[in-house]
């Protein structure tokens, strides 16, 4: 495999032909965490809900950590959320056999603290339900072909990749993981994490674009590994199941086709989608050996990202966006498929 990275994904529904501005300001681009469940109330977590604007989260991490003298290690979060925005979300603090801390004093023009409450588990990334979207693009004019973008995202959903921020500025992190499997040593544990993922993200993008392209994104092939939309349970498509019902199942969004996150373990893929993924997988073998020899377990991923509540609004020179994604899921899949996106900042972290 070489080392030079086409991030360029093909789209759904063909290129979009006009342009708009994102994260003019923060408040164009917001985000809420939805946790999905309710603290419990009592524990040795604390479980603290933050409004920022123009913070990243590990900054904000490093402030809690500070305020309260608490080691960086006892201070997580559930999700990384974008700097260039306005975001609430929730911080987890470790306070065994310890007071709540005053954090009055933690407050900034940037930072306000909305909720604290209690809770028997670690908050850990990946726990939430998902978050909601507020957006805002500007510079953007209401036309025909974007009303038609806009109806066809709400009723077939877009393709489930990774964001340009995972795999880092002009990809970087996709060359150090390439320079990590030729023997590079990373000692910093989180960093290796990252690039470890950037590799694992990239693989699977470049399934859902061989999806696109061989026009099988919606169309399951014998012994595809689907998902349904609101659960991480798979169904197979044997030659049972595979009729006009499971079709009417997939156009209606109840399930959906699925791509792996490399590692170790058994593909659930089997028949013809199993053959298929290993086409178009021969090239990154030594990258698939790589991902295995670090443990991590193979997992299935959603090739379609679709949302049930897409709401937008024609404002003068600009359409303001509504609607919730699920953990891991980045908005900017959804707002490529409808606009050329361009940008004031680069952002580092996903809504995830």
């Amino acid at each position: 495999m070489n080392n030079e990275f086409d991030l360029n994904w093909p789209y759904r529904f063909g290129q979009p032909t006009q342009s708009a501005l994102l994260k003019a300001e923060p408040a164009d681009f917001q985000v809420f965490e939805d946790l999905g469940f309710m603290p419990s109330g009592q524990g040795e977590h604390l479980f603290v809900r933050i409004r920022k604007t123009g913070e990243n989260t590990a900054w904000v991490a490093k402030l809690l950590s500070e305020h309260t003298g608490l080691p960086l290690s006892s201070v997580s979060w559930a999700g990384l959320k974008d700097r260039h925005a306005i975001t609430e979300q929730w911080f987890g603090l470790h306070l065994p056999g310890k007071p709540d801390p005053d954090l009055r004093g933690f407050e900034s023009e940037n930072i306000q603290v909305l909720q604290t409450i209690r809770h028997d588990k670690k908050l850990r990334p990946g726990v939430l339900r998902g978050n909601l979207f507020r957006i805002h693009l500007r510079d953007i004019q209401q036309s025909r072909d974007l009303d038609l973008r806009l109806q066809q995202i709400s009723q077939l959903g877009v393709p489930n990749y990774f964001g340009p921020q995972r795999f880092g500025h002009d990809g970087n992190n996709l060359l150090i993981a390439a320079e990590m499997f030729n023997g590079r040593r990373i000692h910093d544990r989180q960093k290796r994490a990252i690039y470890l993922s950037a590799a694992r993200s990239y693989i699977f993008n470049r399934l859902v674009a061989a999806r696109i392209r061989d026009n099988c994104l919606q169309e399951p092939m014998l012994g595809d590994c689907l998902m349904f939309n609101n659960s991480d349970s798979c169904l197979v498509v044997d030659k049972n199941v595979r009729n006009n019902q499971l079709a009417q199942r997939i156009e209606f969004g109840e399930l959906v086709t699925t791509a792996p996150l490399w590692g170790r373990g058994v593909s659930q893929a089997e028949d013809d989608a199993l053959a298929w993924e290993s086409s178009v997988l021969a090239e990154y073998a030594d990258w698939l050996q790589a991902l295995e020899k670090t443990g991590m377990q193979q997992e299935r991923r959603r090739a379609v990202l679709r949302t049930n509540d897409l709401r937008w609004r024609w404002l003068d020179n600009a359409l303001e966006l509504h609607f919730s994604l699920s953990s891991g899921s980045y908005a900017t899949s959804l707002i490529r498929e409808l606009v050329n996106i361009r940008e004031n900042t680069r952002d580092e972290n996903s809504g995830q």
